[in-house]
């Protein structure tokens, strides 16, 4: 789950953005959420993404993706534009988009938000490689 893209970050950004995102975190106490649905950008009948929705814990998601973007605008990151969706990406489509037949109600499945990563995506010919960089824990006052 995404909260906010950052897009080419230099090495000597990173301790900014440990800050910023350690202090957004201990605004913020664990919290459960539940998966709510399944869809896909741009459409089902023209799937490039799939993702599951998230119904319970999406007010505290919407909030923590708030207080993220605050504290990075003030190290020079520019703010979102557009509403923030909590929703969990499943999958791509490689080559054309493909018609999805989805079930009306799917999901449900309950997880706890109790961090935020900091991870870095390398682009490479067989698809992109996540390593976390660091991980931030929710309600974790600043050291």
């Amino acid at each position: 789950m995404t909260l906010k893209f950052l897009g080419d970050v230099g090495e000597e950004k990173l301790d900014e953005v440990r800050a910023a995102l350690e202090n957004a975190c201990a605004d913020h106490t664990p919290f459960d959420a539940r998966t709510a649905g399944l869809g896909a950008f741009p459409s089902a009948r023209r799937a490039r993404i799939l993702w599951a929705g998230v119904g319970e814990g999406s007010e505290q998601l919407r909030s923590l993706a708030a207080h993220v973007d605050a504290a990075l605008s003030r190290s020079g990151f520019e703010r979102e534009t557009r509403s923030y969706e909590p929703h969990l990406t499943l999958g791509r489509v490689r080559g054309r988009p493909m018609k999805l037949n989805l079930p009306e109600e799917a999901g449900g499945d309950p997880f706890e938000v109790s961090r935020v990563e900091l991870v870095e995506s390398m682009l490479t010919g067989t698809g992109p490689i996540y390593r976390t960089i660091e991980s931030f824990f929710l309600g974790v006052e600043k050291s």
